[in-house]
C-alpha cells in the first residue's frame, strides 16, 4: 500500500491506536464483568478485545508492511534478523519517548494541574477541588515512577539488539548491599529504589526494601510485596 499520502498515514496510526485501546479498555471491562459475576459479559467483552486486536494488527500491518512475515521457511538468518532488528529498534524508540518526552511532559502537567485546582480550593468547591488535587498528584507520582519503567524498557530492547547483531550477552547481577539493592515488580515492572523510597505512600527515602511493610503494594499495579523480584543491574553500572 502507497503511504505517500499523509492523512492516510495519520488515519491508519489513528485507526491503530483507537483498536489497540479498545483492546485493552474491553479486557478491563471484562475483569470488572467477572468480579462482579457477569460471567456471559465478561466472555463478551473477552471477545471482542480479541477481535479488536486482529483489526489493530491488520492497521498495523499497513503501516510497517516490512514486518509482515508471510513464509518464515522462504527468509534466510539474515533477513530473520534484520526483521527483528526493526522491532526492536521500533520498540527502543517508543520507549524512549515514553520516558524521555512523555511521562516527564505529564507529570509536569499534572503538577500545574494540581496548582489551578488549589486556588479554585480557596474560592469554591473546596472538597471537589482536594479530591481532584489528590488525583492530579497520584497521577503525576504515577507518571514520574512510569519514566524508570519505560527506560528499563529500552534498555532491555537494546541490549536484546545488540546480542541480535552480534554483540556479547550484557551481564546483570544483583547489588550485594541491601541498602541499594532495587526490586523490581513482575506484574508491571515499578522499579523500587531503596535510596528514593516511597514517600506518597509513607516508605521514607532510605529504607531497604526489606523493612518495608508486608501490607505495602505496587504504586502502580496494586501488586503485592511478594511480587516483587531483585533487580539484576549492569555490572559497572
Amino acid at each position: 500500500m502507497n503511504l505517500s499520502n499523509f492523512t492516510t498515514l495519520q488515519n491508519l496510526e489513528t485507526a491503530f491506536s483507537g483498536e489497540s485501546m479498545a483492546n485493552r479498555k474491553y479486557l478491563f471491562f471484562a475483569k470488572v464483568a467477572r468480579q462482579l459475576g457477569f460471567n456471559d459479559l465478561a466472555k463478551l467483552f473477552k471477545e471482542t478485545a480479541e477481535q479488536e486486536t486482529e483489526h489493530a494488527f491488520a492497521h498495523f500491518e499497513l503501516l510497517h508492511p516490512e514486518l509482515v512475515v508471510k513464509d518464515p521457511a522462504s527468509l534466510t538468518d539474515d533477513q530473520k534478523r534484520a526483521i527483528m532488528s526493526n522491532c526492536l529498534s521500533l520498540a527502543i524508540e517508543g520507549e524512549t519517548y515514553e520516558y524521555t518526552t512523555m511521562y516527564p511532559n505529564f507529570a509536569a502537567d499534572a503538577v500545574r494541574d494540581r496548582d489551578n485546582l488549589a486556588v479554585q480550593e480557596f474560592t469554591k468547591q473546596a472538597e471537589d477541588s482536594s479530591e481532584h488535587a489528590k488525583i492530579f498528584r497520584d497521577a503525576g507520582h504515577r507518571f514520574g515512577l512510569l519514566k524508570f519503567i519505560e527506560n528499563y524498557h529500552a534498555d532491555r530492547y537494546s541490549e536484546a539488539l545488540e546480542v541480535l547483531n552480534g554483540g556479547e550477552p550484557i551481564t546483570r547481577i544483583a547489588k550485594p548491599d541491601p541498602q541499594t539493592q532495587k526490586w523490581i515488580c513482575r506484574q508491571c515492572s515499578m522499579i523500587y529504589d531503596p535510596v528514593s523510597g516511597d514517600p506518597d505512600s509513607g516508605i521514607a527515602p532510605g529504607t531497604p526494601f526489606a523493612e518495608i511493610p508486608d501490607d505495602w503494594t505496587c504504586p502502580i499495579c496494586g501488586a503485592t510485596k511478594k511480587s516483587f523480584k531483585i533487580l539484576e543491574e549492569k555490572v559497572g553500572a
